[in-house]
């Protein structure tokens, strides 16, 4: 039996990942650790996606050497897929740089298997897990290098996945989480659509809920939205924008304009009240003027989302921006991210705000170390924290959201539910 520490970067996707190598390693024989420094093998799935997630990956295998020098040190993801040679230059590490490693870790790595030996325990105490859909994307987004390390879409068996809800289900697990890098492209290569995989495993699987990440804005039909009838698929869409003027957008490759895209939020928030509209915007793309982040600026702020994750451009060697002309001066780029990131702030707190004094379930998932409040999500992806003696792990609870909390918000029972103590 081996010791093995997993770690991911990056996206859900990742995440997804790493937990079905720490369930492939489990079934093998071998024990999922909580520290390097306990391990005999220390496995790192990476990301490459901006510098900064480069950056990031090199730092987290050089922490991994510091913490047990001992260990044999494996990576294996995007940054290991694209660029082997600069990982391999890190003192102990072993690079796997193709994809195939992730679907049978276990034999890329050449460990010991006994398939009888019992999978043990989960290596964590979840309450939700990410389930890989499919993989790879037929899109040409111009500063993408995600579909350069996955390659094109494809998908897994409708079978295939609703076996892994059942199982997860069955370890108690009370949210599935559906990922993939274009996860509304799921089926195309299979005669299904997105639509077939949601209804599959809400009608078939017995899970408490279900949501979907990070969704590209197009290829959504209006019967999409039927799927919110089942009150147990979680009231939030994650759409990314990337940017709110069109001519920004063209020369990213995007295929929509600001105009569609509000229509479909416009969509979303008719067919699913209270529903959170999540999104990623980047800032700085090479051509980007004064005048286009204005427009794009004013867009976001106009749409009022729930959250907006902020990225700087980040030139990727093969891609086509990488040689596009007007590189926008990294000062610029901190300038517009600051901007942006205060426009989501406030909207953020505005979309908080419309929930005070309701009552929304709760999933609760650990305490928090540093203020002894229990911590959990809603359907909306809003943050609660609660202060309560009891175990609440894993529990799903109605709360009353009674104030703005840090990023999210604070809860109390409501005044017909026992007092949790």
């Amino acid at each position: 039996m081996m010791k093995v520490y997993l770690e991911s970067l990056g996206c859900k996707l990742n995440q997804s990942e790493l937990e079905r190598m720490a369930r492939q390693l489990q079934r093998a024989g071998h024990m999922v650790v909580d520290s390097p420094a306990e391990a005999d093998v220390c496995i790192l799935n990476s990301c490459a996606v901006t510098h900064i997630a480069a950056r990031k990956t090199r730092q987290a295998l050089r922490g991994m050497r510091r913490a047990n020098p001992r260990a044999r040190l494996a990576v294996v993801g995007c940054y290991a897929q694209l660029w082997p040679a600069e990982l391999s230059a890190i003192e102990g590490v072993e690079v796997i740089g193709h994809a195939a490693a992730k679907e049978d870790i276990v034999t890329a790595l050449g460990l010991p298997a006994e398939p009888t030996a019992p999978a043990g325990p989960p290596a964590r105490r979840r309450t939700r897990a990410f389930v890989k859909v499919q993989d790879g994307c037929n899109n040409r987004c111009t500063y993408c290098v995600v579909r350069l390390a996955r390659g094109p879409e494809r998908s897994r068996p409708l079978s295939e996945i609703l076996d892994e809800v059942r199982a997860l289900a069955g370890e108690g697990i009370r949210e599935i989480v559906l990922t993939g890098v274009h996860v509304g492209a799921y089926g195309r290569d299979l005669g299904l659509d997105l639509v077939d995989l949601v209804r599959g495993i809400l009608n078939e699987a017995n899970i408490a809920r279900l949501r979907l990440s990070s969704i590209e804005p197009w290829h959504l039909e209006e019967r999409f939205f039927e799927l919110w009838q089942d009150p147990r698929l979680c009231r939030h869409l994650h759409l990314p924008l990337q940017s709110g003027c069109d001519a920004t957008l063209r020369r990213m490759g995007r295929r929509y304009t600001s105009a569609e895209f509000a229509r479909l939020v416009d969509m979303a928030r008719e067919r699913i009240p209270d529903v959170a509209i999540t999104t990623d915007v980047m800032v700085g793309f090479p051509g980007e003027t004064d005048e286009e982040f204005a427009q794009s600026l004013a867009f976001i702020e106009r749409m009022g989302f729930a959250h907006i994750h902020v990225f700087r451009y980040s030139p990727r060697a093969g891609t086509p921006a990488a040689s596009f002309p007007g590189q926008v001066p990294a000062e610029v780029s901190a300038a517009r991210s600051d901007a942006v990131i205060a426009v989501g702030e406030a909207s953020s707190q505005a979309f908080r705000r419309r929930f005070l004094g309701r009552r929304m379930s709760v999933l609760w998932e650990s305490r928090d170390p540093e203020n002894g409040l229990w911590s959990g999500l809603t359907d909306h992806y809003i943050r609660v924290w609660m202060a309560s003696e009891e175990d609440l792990h894993n529990r799903l609870m109605d709360v009353e959201l009674v104030e703005l909390f840090e990023e999210g918000m604070l809860g109390r029972p409501p005044a017909d539910l026992p007092t949790p103590h």
